[in-house]
């Protein structure tokens, strides 16, 4: 079934100075989702926002809240950005090690967020199958967290099919598969073909001379290559049953 794009834009490209005005440009543009960066000093190199913008961030948005923590103690921050008003809450995988990572779904859920692990580059998808049956999205970066702007790392849209198979094998057909760094028009093709559902943007969006017609666009050739995909894949079931 086919399942639209949606893209949820990085407030930390955003205009600091104006961020009412911005949220309300890219909600009225299309975008699925804010995409909120948070970042400590000590996971990655770089220091952001935290608990009062989020706070501040949910009362000015009428789409949800998709808050990316980049922090080292996740199991003892969550439960203030969960008040603050996070929607989906997204920890990383490298720093919750032996059961720590189901407490952290279970602490997300019980709060009733939705619950996301995100998966730097060189992080293998097999870190989640102990909890991916129980996850609402996966997120796969596709550059090193810490700073917008960089290169998409090629191949990163293998890590997404690889996600959506391990879904695909636990029954969890509802799962999102989100993807972050370097996506633009340039990339976005192969990630949806793969099964991406949705598209981190920060500097492709908020660079942009229009903003708005720059995520529009995004997310037109994101659901134009799901499209094509989807076909693809019915196409050769059918030839494969008609050999059979």
């Amino acid at each position: 079934m086919f399942q639209p794009v949606a893209i949820a834009p990085s407030i930390l490209s955003a205009d600091f100075m104006n961020l009412g005005r911005d949220i309300r440009m890219i909600e009225q543009a299309g975008a699925g989702y804010v995409h909120v960066d948070v970042m400590d000093g000590h996971f990655v190199p770089n220091l952001t926002m935290g608990v009062p913008v989020v706070k501040q961030l949910a009362k000015l948005a009428n789409i949800p809240l998709d808050v990316h923590l980049m922090i080292d103690n996740p199991l003892d921050e969550l439960p203030w950005f969960l008040e603050a008003g996070a929607d989906i809450a997204c920890v990383h995988a490298e720093v919750l090690y032996g059961d720590e990572l189901r407490r952290a779904v279970d602490m997300i859920h019980d709060a009733g967020a939705k619950a996301a692990v995100a998966l730097k580059p060189h992080t293998p998808p097999e870190v989640l199958e102990e909890v991916i049956a129980r996850l609402d999205m996966v997120l796969v970066m596709s550059v090193e967290p810490g700073f917008s702007g960089q290169s998409y790392i090629e191949g990163s849209e293998e890590k997404v099919a690889a996600v959506a198979e391990m879904a695909r094998a636990v029954g969890n057909d509802a799962l999102l598969i989100e993807v972050d760094g370097g996506v633009s028009e340039a990339t976005v093709e192969r990630l949806t073909a793969a099964g991406a559902d949705v598209l981190v943007c920060g500097s492709a969006v908020f660079g942009a001379q229009d903003p708005a017609a720059a995520l529009a666009a995004v997310k037109e050739k994101g659901d134009a290559a799901r499209v094509a995909a989807i076909e693809d894949a019915r196409a050769e079931e059918a030839l494969a049953e008609e050999e059979m």
